[in-house]
């Protein structure tokens, strides 16, 4: 999906954490069904650590949840509990940013594609092209 790359606003509800981010104006966001994003209906999409800013003294205001792997580093903010942005496990290089939570005005275009969390080894694999030992032809 080519787009025009943009600055994007955005941040919590209480507008205690701000940031910007560089990314397309249409973008492709994960709707996930693992137990965190299931309950918060987090639906996200994923760019490169470098293209995301947090702004002013919005690091004082954050506070991070682990879980299973301790690997993804869910952030939210210590004053109204919104989860604007995080590091996701699928992509330890990247931030995962919660598009209902960009500024309106900059994005044009959400498609959103289910990705199973549930089974999150499977699905990441499958993601990324590979086939698991599990998956395909059964030795007998």
């Amino acid at each position: 999906m080519d787009s025009e790359t943009v600055v994007h606003n955005g941040g919590c509800h209480c507008r205690k954490v701000r940031w910007r981010v560089q990314a397309p104006t249409s973008v492709v966001a994960s709707d996930c069904n693992c137990s965190d994003c299931f309950m918060r209906a987090n639906t996200h999409f994923i760019v490169p650590a470098e293209r995301f800013e947090l702004l002013g003294d919005s690091e004082q205001f954050l506070t991070t949840y682990t879980f299973g792997t301790h690997t993804a580093k869910h952030t939210f903010c210590k004053v109204c509990g919104i989860t604007s942005f995080y590091f996701p496990r699928s992509d330890p290089d990247g931030v995962a940013i919660t598009f209902r939570c960009v500024d309106p005005g900059t994005l044009t275009h959400v498609e959103i594609q289910s990705f199973d969390g549930r089974n999150w080894e499977s699905s990441q694999a499958k993601r990324r092209g590979k086939i698991l030992p599990t998956e395909g032809p059964k030795c007998i």
